[in-house]
């Protein structure tokens, strides 16, 4: 152990050099390839202009211009981002401070000393002042860094500030996703409300309608009273869907950090409003690894692996130099003339010979350190990949879940008409024509959220896939 510390300090004498590990990216521990079979639909290399998904900035990726105009709201107003912001700057500070330490600081002082001597104590018996006046430059403790301490704490802040603008542009692309799937919410209630008042206004006729049969003796009190179910049903949606609504708003104006205008709010319909391009191609690792979450999860592993060589540089001796140049004269008239000049030079060794074991326990303290931080990365990345595998799966299956619901929607409406007019003519009760009428709007209801569930896993995948931020 000995010879191999000598040998190292000689080493690191001779060549300024780190002595932090080599660093290395981790192979990712995932699949070499995206996942295939029944859920999934095949990948395709590119767009036909060669851009990948994770290419696309966001302003081509949001497609509907009153969307737009919101986001560019949120990214001005937004909290949680201007926090994230503030992070920065303090991060950037921190770098400037260790990135300092690796050049010598020089300051001036001008000073003056002023001590009396007391009666009993001068020769003439008489008390007197002495001063002294001093003017100078000097070098503080200045370490040499022989053995890359001072350059791996740098090095350490620097990744730290490096992974704050990586979580910046995490924070800005999770919150475009918030607030397209936010705003695309907002449309799919707003539909739902008016399919609800729809519903309710065709219920109140058809109550009516049973209504003044029963008055009339046509027919018995029951069909009445259950038409007057479905009515009460559908009023009750009205109710419940107006207070979502008002809830979605409240949520896109937290997400803008600002009040909405009203022109920037979807129209009632759940329309397409983003654009996606093709899954990129290449292996997993390759894609994942451009996602901010990860990328911080490296720059996190990068700042262990500096410390690692911080540690190991406590080991060696460290060198401080402190240095000063001026002038004194005990007459501030004197100062700057000849034979005033004075200077110091005070070269400081420290040799580290016992520390109980601190020294080896924080070496251990930082080798744990960047092995949680390997384990973390590779989290990031398996992390990664299950939401990426997760949202192709849906949307391997969308199409055919929204195309099912779809002709689901029109073989109820159509059931739905004949009971109706069956009922009208007397040919049957309301039961038949309440139950299609039921089924007919759960359908509705369903068919939207398959429609909103296909608009969001756009989104879904634009983030997933560390989309584009500027």
């Amino acid at each position: 152990m000995t010879k191999t510390l000598i040998t190292l300090a000689v080493t690191a004498l001779l060549a300024g050099c780190s002595l932090a590990p080599t660093y290395e990216r981790p192979a990712a521990p995932v699949t070499p390839a995206w996942p295939q079979g029944d859920a999934y639909q095949p990948t395709a290399a590119s767009t036909a202009d060669g851009k990948q998904a994770y290419d696309v900035q966001w302003r081509e990726f949001i497609a509907d211009e009153q969307l737009e105009k919101l986001v560019e709201l949120a990214l001005a107003n937004n909290r949680d981002l201007r926090v994230s912001i503030l992070n920065i700057e303090a991060a950037r500070a921190q770098y400037g401070v260790q990135r300092a330490d690796r050049v010598p600081g020089l300051n001036a002082s001008v000073g003056q000393t002023a001590q009396r001597v007391p009666d009993n104590l001068s020769a003439t018996g008489d008390g007197y002042i002495t001063r002294q006046y001093t003017a100078g430059l000097g070098i503080p403790a200045f370490e040499l860094d022989f053995f890359g301490r001072v350059k791996n704490l740098s090095e350490a802040a620097l990744q730290q500030y490096l992974g704050t603008e990586e979580a910046r542009r995490s924070q800005q692309i999770s919150l475009v996703a918030e607030v397209a799937n936010a705003w695309l919410t907002l449309a799919a209630d707003q539909e739902r409300l008016r399919l609800a008042q729809d519903t309710l206004k065709s219920q109140q006729i058809s109550y009516e309608l049973s209504k003044r049969r029963f008055e009339a003796g046509a027919t018995s009190g029951l069909d009445m009273y259950e038409a007057q179910t479905s009515v009460e049903t559908a009023r009750s949606d009205v109710a419940v869907y107006t207070a979502q609504v008002a809830a979605d708003q409240n949520a896109l104006a937290l997400l803008a950090g600002a009040p909405v205008p009203a022109e920037l709010l979807p129209q009632g319909t759940l329309q397409p409003v983003t654009q996606l391009a093709d899954l990129p191609a290449g292996l997993p690792s390759d894609v994942l690894q451009r996602r901010p979450d990860v990328l911080v999860a490296e720059r996190t592993l990068q700042a262990n692996n500096a410390n690692i060589g911080v540690a190991r540089a406590a080991f060696f001796p460290s060198i401080s130099l402190t240095a000063s140049a001026g002038a004194m004269s005990s007459d501030l008239s004197n100062l700057f003339k000849a034979g005033a000049d004075t200077w110091s030079f005070m070269p400081q060794l420290n040799l580290p010979i016992f520390a109980g074991g601190r020294n080896q326990a924080n070496l251990d303290l930082a080798k744990a350190n960047r092995d949680i931080a390997v384990a973390q990365y590779e989290k990031a990345i398996q992390s990664a990949f299950r939401e990426v595998s997760d949202a192709l799966a849906q949307r391997g299956t969308l199409d055919e879940r929204v195309a099912s619901q779809a002709a689901l929607v029109e073989a109820s409406g159509k059931s739905y008409r004949i009971h109706e007019q069956r009922y009208q003519k007397g040919a049957e009760s309301y039961l038949n024509a309440l139950v299609s009428q039921r089924t007919l709007y759960a359908a509705q209801q369903t068919y939207i959220s398959a429609r909103l569930a296909k608009a969001s896993n756009q989104v879904t995948l634009y983030k997933v896939l560390g989309g584009g931020w500027q």
